[in-house]
């Protein structure tokens, strides 16, 4: 038997490697029983790569011995010229890098500096003025991965430093050029959420001279801003701020609202997604409808009404508030008595303006964005599932949304806190906070906003009724500006606060009066409150039930609390890891309305940033296919978890640039091995392991 190598005109560098890793793997099984011709002419290209290793002041230099890890690494192949820099990433660690490039012709970098997350773009561009291709590029991170976790052990953080560096410099000699695919951006974008976040964002697109199309699964915006009373720490009332902002959208002509609507399929890539919005039947036609609420005065059905905290009532047809917009009254057609004469019908006859269709039915809508924005808001933690607080079994144990209801003269008490057993007001108040925050058993994050919502709170029904009020805290996080100040005036105004947790709720059946039983940690002796009127629990914010949905469809992640996850906390915490999509507000995570407002904005400059390119280039993370390989079995489709492969007109699998994140599932799976990862193929992992397992250390 007698094997030959045929060598093609060209070959890459990656090829030749695994030709030569081919040939010593099969003379060490194989021989002496099969000669081998023409392997001593295979040679690697005239590689020359340049290593520079960074002390990032004393956050590496100080742990890692640099001079140590130069010497190991500076007699190995292929190594043209090594450096180290103090700070690399400054402009004039950039010029040194483009004089060295230059002035010893490399064609390779390694550099051994912080995380690639932080500084890749930087010196990619470096590369680009060196006049290399940006993807001749490998970072070894000796930062986050070594100095920062191996402080304590200097002598080992230097051993790994140098195999951290052999294996990126084994991987920067397989390199290949790549381009960066161009595709053009559609200048309008998707809102999923008309909260303050999802306003604040659509506005400042419109503004813009954007097209933006705003999805609300409520049949109004507004979101939980509409429901509350009063904002802290200025006590300014919260319908005056929103209500203004909620009409600007509703007649803005660059904005088209889709409320009772959910995003149900997302298609296509950044600059191009499809998508197709689920707009549930309302049964008023919204032009029509002149709210004057003739139909709503006759409807004989009362309904608990969610938007009240189902405190009170409403219709089934109804319209959620005064200001709703859009501002027309819906149709409940789950609670309706009946859509004709004989059963009921109502409604429609005592509507002049003719705006109420029984016939009416769910539609589908199909839009095409450059950009999309999430800002689907928050849920409250369900109280009940703190049992020993007695939510949801003692009547006069309520959540601060509820007390927020009360307090709002639009609410279902008229502005009035009263005990929901016999609607009286209280005399002897008490609040327990982080009910399903900072908690093992149930949410372990701070939810930021129960604090100074209890303290807004508890200053409003100290001054409304002069009532007893008392608060029980693990640790006040008043962070905002003002807060500090509002909380040290609410104490003085005679709201009383005591550091401890509650251990439990109990009700005197005949008076329906509770016992908070807790404990004063200051002081660390148990205290007992009796003859409360009223329990109010700050129960946390969680991420929404949508949250998962959204996620999926958009191909998001989702952090370990619950929230959608941005791609970095510091230097990107508006954009996701999916190009052209972004995350605002409470959506992202536990937040006050400032923040919220701050993240909007971010959001939509993010999106106009990207729009008002008119194109953006698409790192060549992605995978191909090698046709003559592939057998069209399509199991590369159903595990690609971005979508992004198809079958041609030929029969083969194909990948969409765009939509491809290189993730390398598909390249793993192909029983073919038709597929391959750009970047980060088969042959430089395997040459880094290799680097790996023949260290001298």
């Amino acid at each position: 038997m007698k094997f030959t190598i045929i060598h093609h005109p060209g070959p890459s560098s990656e090829t030749l490697y695994c030709l030569k890793s081919t040939v010593e793997i099969a003379k060490k099984e194989c021989a002496p029983r099969i000669p081998f011709i023409g392997a001593e002419d295979i040679n690697m290209p005239e590689t020359r790569v340049g290593v520079f290793l960074c002390h990032c002041g004393s956050n590496i230099a100080g742990v890692v011995n640099i001079d140590k890890v130069m010497e190991a690494i500076t007699e190995l192949p292929n190594v043209e010229h090594v450096e180290d820099y103090k700070y690399l990433c400054s402009k004039p660690g950039q010029q040194m890098l483009k004089d060295r490039i230059k002035q010893h012709q490399l064609n390779r970098v390694v550099i051994a500096s912080c995380s690639p997350r932080m500084h890749e773009p930087t010196f990619r561009q470096t590369m680009r003025e060196a006049g290399l291709n940006a993807f001749l590029l490998d970072i070894a991170n000796i930062r986050e991965h070594v100095s920062w976790i191996h402080a304590q052990d200097p002598e080992g953080a230097t051993e790994k430093a140098i195999d951290l560096v052999r294996m990126s410099l084994a991987r920067a000699r397989l390199l290949e050029p790549l381009d960066e695919p161009e595709v053009n951006i559609k200048k309008a974008s998707l809102v999923v959420g008309a909260g303050i976040a999802g306003i604040s964002a659509s506005l400042d697109l419109a503004n813009a001279g954007y097209k933006v199309y705003l999805v609300e699964k409520e049949p109004t915006i507004g979101g939980h801003m509409a429901m509350w009373d009063k904002t802290f720490p200025t006590l300014d009332c919260s319908s005056c701020i929103l209500t203004p902002r909620m009409a600007e959208v509703g007649a803005h002509p660059n904005i088209e609202l889709f409320t009772m609507a959910e995003v149900e399929q997302v298609d296509g890539f950044v600059g191009n997604f499809e998508i197709t919005i689920h707009q549930k039947a309302r049964y008023v036609d919204i032009e029509k409808c002149t709210s004057c609420g003739d139909c709503s005065e006759i409807c004989p059905v009362d309904i608990p009404s969610a938007f009240d905290a189902n405190l009170g009532y409403r219709k089934a047809i109804h319209i959620p508030f005064a200001q709703a917009v859009p501002s027309a009254y819906l149709l409940d057609m789950e609670n309706c008595l009946g859509v004709d004469a004989v059963r009921c019908g109502k409604c429609k006859d005592a509507c002049e303006a003719e705006a109420i269709d029984y016939d009416d039915h769910d539609k589908r809508t199909k839009i095409c964005v450059g950009t999309i924005i999430v800002a689907t808001g928050f849920d409250l933690f369900d109280a009940s599932q703190k049992q020993e607080y007695g939510y949801g079994e003692y009547a006069n144990v309520v959540n601060i949304a509820e007390v927020e209801r009360m307090l709002n003269a639009a609410g279902p008490t008229k502005g009035h806190v009263v005990r929901p057993s016999d609607l009286q007001e209280p005399k002897r108040v008490v609040y327990v906070q982080c009910v399903g925050s900072r908690d093992e058993l149930t949410n372990r994050y701070c939810s930021r906003i129960c604090c100074m919502t209890a303290i807004k709170q508890a200053r409003m029904i100290r001054d409304k009724l002069g009532a007893e009020v008392y608060i029980f805290y693990i640790d006040l996080r008043t962070f905002g500006k003002g807060y500090e100040e509002f909380y040290e005036s609410t104490a003085e105004a005679g709201v009383t606060f005591i550091r401890g947790r509650v251990g439990e709720v109990v009700e005197e059946e005949e008076t329906s009066l509770l016992t908070v039983r807790g404990e004063d940690t200051l002081i660390g002796k148990p205290i007992h409150l009796n003859d409360v009127d009223l329990v109010v629990l700050s129960t946390g914010v969680v991420a929404p039930k949508a949250a998962e949905r959204i996620a999926h469809a958009l191909n998001l992640s989702i952090s370990p609390d619950g929230f959608l996850m941005e791609a970095h906390p510091k230097l990107r915490p508006v954009d996701s890891f999916n190009d052209g999509i972004f995350v605002a507000g409470m959506a992202q995570g536990p937040k006050d309305i400032p923040d919220t407002v701050a993240q909007a904005k971010a959001a939509a400059s993010g999106a106009m940033a990207l729009m008002g390119k008119g194109k953006i280039n698409i790192e060549p993370y992605y995978s191909i296919v090698d046709e003559v390989k592939c057998a069209g079995c399509k199991i590369c489709i159903t595990v690609c978890p971005y979508n992004a492969i198809s079958i041609n007109e030929r029969e083969k699998a194909e990948i969409n640039p765009a939509l491809c994140k290189g993730c390398g599932t598909c390249t793993a799976t192909c029983p073919s091995g038709a597929i391959s990862s750009q970047h980060y193929t088969d042959g430089q992992i395997a040459a880094m392991l290799d680097a790996f397992l023949s260290s001298p250390q």
